[in-house]
């Protein structure tokens, strides 16, 4: 894993580009005021931001950041961006999906690039804010200039992510990530985000305001991958499965199991716990965990104490 921060990157490549932030969602407003506060975007309407047209912004820029939900990226590129963008212009994204599936095939002449916060716009905007930053990811699909790997480091430390790490991925990684893991040969960094980070920001949303509200929250993309993929997870047989272990628990066999363990100096329980201490997502979690300095501050467990 390449990690990246503020040292390695040239915040003045991004401040010497114009830079269009296409929709003003979740990820967009922080992109936006990041960008700014960071010497990126200099006018402004209610957030002191310019505002335009898509396809006179892509007219003007240099640089068009693409953060509209995933469903409606490949339709704004055909009707505003194509004909429209400058020659040699690079198109940034903050998910892989629409080129990696092919809905957008960009032109020949554009550097396509991504920037992809590991969290939700809120938290990218107030760890900015507190002269923090959020980890993001960074990958380079296509480099025409040369010179897009250091804009797209250039463009991530801007919005707070050299902070606190920039990690180097592909377009495939980021977007399959959410479906696939280690053992199909993904890099075990971004398994850990999609399956043990991201957990804890889906929960925040559920605990503040249901299931409903943490639909609402996330990308229409996430949205529909749950209602499908759902019910393949939790099917009939884990429903099933599920009632034998409450089964279980009512009949008194998991307490009279547990306590024969506890006579024998709980031998099985502490080969378990050893054998999960060792396994590598305590590991890969430890190291992606330190570039996230927030948690430990508002750690609920000290061990050193308890």
């Amino acid at each position: 894993m390449r990690v990246y921060y503020d040292r390695d990157a040239d915040i003045n490549l991004i401040k010497g580009k114009k830079v269009a932030i296409i929709g003003y969602g979740s990820q967009g407003h922080a992109h936006a005021l990041n960008l700014r506060d960071s010497g990126v975007v200099k006018k402004a309407q209610a957030e002191k931001l310019k505002v335009m047209e898509v396809a006179a912004a892509a007219k003007w820029a240099d640089v068009m950041m693409m953060l509209t939900p995933d469903e409606l990226q490949a339709e704004i590129y055909r009707e505003h961006l194509v004909d429209n963008m400058k020659d040699g212009a690079a198109l940034m994204f903050a998910h892989g999906l629409n080129i990696h599936f092919n809905l957008i095939e960009p032109r020949a002449d554009l550097d396509v690039m991504m920037i992809a916060p590991k969290g939700p716009g809120h938290t990218v905007r107030a760890e900015y804010q507190r002269g923090a930053g959020v980890p993001v990811l960074m990958a380079v699909h296509k480099d025409v200039s040369g010179n897009a790997h250091d804009l797209t480091l250039s463009y991530g430390a801007a919005i707070g992510g050299g902070r606190a790490g920039i990690i180097e991925t592909t377009f495939r990684e980021e977007c399959e990530t959410d479906e696939t893991l280690v053992e199909a040969g993904y890099a075990p960094e971004m398994a850990y985000f999609e399956c043990v980070h991201e957990v804890k920001l889906i929960v925040d949303l559920i605990y503040e305001g249901g299931i409903a509200t943490m639909n609402y929250s996330v990308s229409n993309t996430a949205e529909y991958g749950e209602y499908v993929s759902g019910p393949r997870v939790v099917d009939e047989k884990t429903r099933a499965e599920m009632k034998h272990i409450l089964a279980d628990i009512q009949s008194g066999k998991f307490v009279k199991d547990w306590m024969l363990e506890n006579r024998v100096n709980q031998t099985s329980f502490k080969a378990m716990r050893a054998k999960m201490a060792t396994h590598p997502i305590e590991e890969i979690g430890a190291k992606l965990r330190a570039m996230m300095p927030w948690i430990k501050q508002r750690a609920l467990v000290d061990r050193s104490r308890n």
